[in-house]
């Protein structure tokens, strides 16, 4: 079936339930009211379709559902109930138990849903829940991801997708390039490396244009959405919200030039994002020090739209958190050589699979540990701002230089001697010569080393139990005995570099209820007006439980608001 072309469409001036944000949350909205029997759209403020989601590395943490069940993962709504009281330690108005019975509920519905209309999901196995030694947690993981797409399936499409630039033309999902990352020390990771080389190659030659990580997900999802005759209109700018009687009934914005008012019969689903993009918000919602500047967040990251929801009255809650991606910097604070893309883009290094090798930790500027530096990067960043450590140090020796990745550059991609030149790696043949050109207290580094050394030797991480959950060891070297994170800081020279909280979006927003609709401060609902995605408080408090703890949420809150804007379309209907 060949699909319209974006210019063949046309906007009207009402729908029965509009859909602002291309997120993936929005098309499973706008999937399940079709199927319905409503007349949804979708309005997207940028050129690009997809949002954060297809700037993701694309996963999905859906509980308990069929596509794990089909590989042999036992799973229950039981044990996934006992994983998040194990996790989400956070008590508000997010994660209140109706919207977390509303997530695990729903959540596997979704999933069956979104294949029957055409996704084709894949299992990632291995992925481990972010901490899965606690009750409940699944050490083969609860993630699905997307099976890789081929853009030119778009047709007249095919560049409207919002695609993360350093994952574009890479064929294979995130767990497959983290394993790959090994491919100096184990022969399956080099197979795996061969295997993707390989793949590229026949790619190019082909002429494929394939897509994973989050770039799968929407683009499947903008072909499913297309195929059902759900228009998507880009460039459309929403930024008011129409009230009449206390009701939401209208969007404004701009869009082909114009002042545009569209009219929604049954409801407004705002999937907006956050705003990690905007420099004057975070400094007023968030923690410091914090710039935009340290974000790998999709560009619509703008946030004005949550202003816009506390303009009419939401409730709001986690303002101040992010689903933070370590990154590091120079000593100015710029990016480093590997983190610029060639049009001089930033590209934050994010530091999510490196954190878990040997022969390497992080320190405060006092020299001491103060984290499981494979712990999940949200709990990474939440530790940076708890005990004070920006920058924090990652310390290591020439081994894990040579062996191991750095952010997304393989061994021997690493530019050592522009990192010396630009200030950015610290070098130095002894440790206590190390402290003193990174400014950290020598004493208190050679202290640590000496104790990590230990623990190195014993194959336990005394302090902060690195390596001894699943997580941990499966971005680990599996060579290294007796624990594959935990590796002596022993072979000179030895390196630092500075380490900040990034991020991949905003975490917390407007508070909404298990309907999603928006909530105000005395918890009444602002009829007509409902959000998901990173607009919102999430689901998850301040944790990140499993790869996937946000899109989920937003996948299956949006489908949620579709069947609440159902119901409510049938009861309009009746009167």
């Amino acid at each position: 079936m060949a699909l319209p072309a974006p210019e063949s469409l046309k906007l009207e001036n009402e729908y029965d339930f509009i859909i602002v944000g291309s997120g993936g949350g929005s098309m499973a909205a706008a999937l399940f009211a079709k199927k319905a029997g409503l007349n949804p759209v979708i309005l997207e403020k940028l050129d690009k379709i997809g949002g954060s989601t297809g700037f993701s590395g694309g996963v999905w943490w859906v509980p308990n559902n069929h596509v794990i069940k089909r590989h042999g993962v036992h799973d229950t709504k039981e044990l996934a109930n006992r994983y998040m009281d194990a996790t989400v330690d956070f008590v508000g108005k997010g994660t209140t138990p109706q919207r977390r019975e509303a997530f695990l509920e729903e959540g596997p519905e979704m999933v069956q849903f979104l294949e029957d209309e055409g996704m084709k999901f894949e299992f990632p196995d291995g992925w481990a829940d972010y901490y899965d030694e606690r009750d409940g947690g699944q050490p083969r993981g609860r993630s699905l991801v997307a099976e890789p797409f081929d853009l030119r399936d778009l047709g007249p499409w095919a560049d409207k997708v919002s695609l993360y630039a350093p994952f574009t033309g890479v064929p294979f999902n995130a767990l497959t390039m983290m394993k790959m990352l090994m491919f100096k020390r184990t022969m399956a990771a080099k197979r795996t490396l061969g295997k993707v080389l390989f793949a590229m190659a026949r790619n190019k030659v082909l002429g494929r244009r394939i897509v994973a990580a989050g770039g799968a997900i929407q683009s499947r999802m903008l072909q499913m959405t297309l195929k059902r005759g759900i228009p998507v209109f880009s460039g459309f700018a929403t930024d008011h919200l129409v009230e009449e009687d206390g009701r939401v009934v209208a969007v404004e914005g701009m869009y082909q030039g114009k002042r545009v008012m569209v009219r929604s019969r049954h409801g407004i689903l705002l999937n907006v994002g956050g705003f990690s993009r905007n420099h004057e918000m975070r400094q007023k919602y968030q923690r410091g020090p914090i710039t935009a500047k340290w974000t790998n967040a999709n560009p619509g990251d703008t946030g004005e739209m949550i202003e816009e929801m506390i303009r009419l009255g939401a409730d709001t809650e986690n303002l101040d958190l992010a689903v933070w991606v370590p990154t590091s910097l120079t000593a100015d604070g710029k990016n480093p050589t590997g983190a610029i893309g060639k049009d001089g883009s930033p590209f934050p290094f994010m530091h999510n699979a490196d954190v878990a090798i040997p022969h390497y930790m992080w320190v405060d500027k006092t020299g001491n540990r103060f984290v499981n530096e494979a712990s999940s990067y949200m709990e990474l960043g939440e530790k940076m701002y708890e005990k004070g450590a920006i920058p924090a140090f990652a310390v290591f020796d020439d081994r894990a230089m040579k062996n191991y990745a750095y952010g997304n550059l393989l061994p021997g991609m690493k530019p050592v001697k522009k990192w010396l030149e630009e200030g950015f790696l610290v070098k130095a043949d002894t440790i206590e010569e190390l402290a003193e050109k990174a400014g950290i207290d020598p004493a208190g580094l050679a202290a640590q080393v000496a104790r990590y050394n230990h623990f190195a030797k014993t194959g336990v991480d005394e302090e902060f139990h690195k390596g001894e959950r699943e997580y941990d060891r499966f971005r680990g070297d599996p060579t290294h005995k007796p624990n594959p994170c935990v590796g002596a800081i022993s072979k000179g020279p030895f390196y630092a570099t500075r380490m900040y909280p990034g991020d991949v979006g905003t975490f917390g927003g407007v508070v909404t209820d298990e309907r999603a609709r928006v909530l105000r401060k005395d918890s009444s609902v602002i009829e007509g007006l409902y959000a998901t995605g990173n607009s919102t408080s999430s689901v998850m408090g301040r944790t990140y439980p499993g790869a996937g703890a946000s899109i989920a949420p937003s996948f299956v809150f949006g489908y949620i608001a579709a069947k609440d804007v159902l119901k409510k379309s049938h009861n309009a209907s009746m009167h």
